[in-house]
């Protein structure tokens, strides 16, 4: 009799990031497509979340529940250190009764904005080393990294790396950055972002006259090396932002303010506040794919958050990259708007408008060139669907016509 294979997916998934869930979606799609008798279910962050949205059960990924909140009192602090104690057993008895375990794209094995070595960090080596001792092969598919400084950070994402059994990555450098922290990339492929794959509302066509303009926000501090200048990088950011906004409101043009978590919400808010004007409005998207609907319908995007820049990309629409870490500038030079890219650590409103009417005047041409790269990403990302059938799923009876490794 056949058995059903059991499929976990692990990540900070339902906790509020739109691209995270975006990431969770595609390997839903994929795995409701190509293993339809796969039973799943989650070890997460938000498991009610995950839940209620996908259909599927789902796991708290930390015994703690106050994982995330400073400890600052005796108690607090000794339950933080008793919750990575109970973690590592129940981390185990969750991958012991999986056969795989996918972790779906997002920057896990990146340190580009705050984070603690025994946060997140912790959690995927325990993923990974419990795949490694109990047999269950753990794939880190399309994950974005970057080279990190901490040394306790820095070993943990290398031994990650190292125990999982399968790894791609979203761009070449995420693969460089892995290969400079002492990872064997050699068999190592890269891809597109999962999210990518994911379905795309029919794309506005350009309209005759300027129209509304897709204003992606993201509260914004800095990365793990700028603590320091944390608030000064994030004064910074938005009061360019709120110049380049009263710009184009001088102009008469509308602008539509999104988000892609949560804790941008403060973000809009200083935004509405600071610029008084009824052609300024804010969305309220809960998935990526309210958010390519609201891009689809737009002229132009300027955008943060590397997700938000994703579906302005995959909806054809031209995007401006307010850019923080180098994934940004990979992903829009891969997608052909290389030149597009404008640093969020030093927004200047000024020089930020130049490129932005850059942008619009060449909008014709670059919606021809997003179509081509949007078409190219697809196809790359069949050959990645049918690289984890061979790899983790031989037993379904598929050809092998893919090698994981170049």
């Amino acid at each position: 009799m056949k058995t059903s294979t059991r499929v976990g997916v692990f990540g900070l998934l339902g906790s509020g990031n739109l691209g995270n869930d975006g990431s969770l979606e595609a390997v839903l799609g994929y795995l409701r497509t190509e293993h339809p008798d796969a039973v799943v279910d989650a070890l997460c962050g938000g498991p009610e979340a995950v839940t209620t949205r996908f259909g599927i059960p789902a796991t708290r990924l930390h015994w703690n529940r106050a994982e995330y909140r400073t400890a600052s009192r005796v108690g607090s602090i000794a339950s933080k250190g008793l919750g990575k104690l109970v973690d590592v057993f129940r981390t185990a008895a969750w991958v012991r009764r999986h056969d795989v375990v996918i972790v779906p794209g997002m920057g896990v094995l990146e340190a580009t904005l705050p984070l603690r070595p025994w946060g997140f960090p912790y959690s995927l080596f325990l993923l990974c080393a419990s795949g490694r001792l109990l047999g269950t092969r753990v794939a880190l598919v399309s994950v974005g990294a970057a080279e990190i400084r901490s040394r306790p950070t820095r070993a943990l994402v290398r031994w990650s790396g190292r125990l999982a059994a399968y790894r791609s990555y979203r761009d070449a450098q995420s693969r460089d950055a892995m290969r400079a922290m002492g990872v064997d990339t050699a068999r190592d492929e890269v891809y597109p972002d999962l999210a990518f794959s994911l379905p795309t509302p029919s794309a506005g066509a350009p309209s005759g006259s300027p129209g509304t303009v897709c204003l992606g926000v993201m509260d914004f501090h800095g990365g793990n090396d700028d603590r320091a200048r944390a608030d000064e990088i994030y004064r910074r950011y938005l009061d360019g932002t709120i110049r380049f906004v009263r710009a184009l409101v001088e102009e008469g043009r509308p602008i539509r303010l999104l988000t892609g978590d949560q804790c941008d919400v403060a973000v809009v808010e200083a935004i509405l506040d600071a610029v008084d004007s009824p052609l300024v409005t804010a969305a309220e998207p809960a998935s990526l794919a309210d958010l390519m609907k609201e891009m689809a319908a737009a002229d132009t995007v300027v955008a943060v958050r590397y997700h938000n820049l994703i579906c302005a990309l995959k909806t054809g629409t031209p995007v401006l990259a307010l850019s923080y870490a180098a994934k940004s500038d990979a992903l829009m030079d891969r997608m052909g708007l290389g030149a597009f890219c404008h640093p969020a650590r030093e927004v200047d409103a000024d020089r930020l408008l130049e490129q932005f009417r850059t942008l619009e005047k060449r909008s014709t041409e670059l919606r021809q060139v997003l179509a081509e790269r949007n078409q190219a990403a697809a196809r790359q990302l069949e050959h990645q669907f049918a690289a984890l059938n061979a790899v983790l799923f031989p037993a379904a009876g598929r050809p092998h016509t893919l090698r994981k490794a170049p």
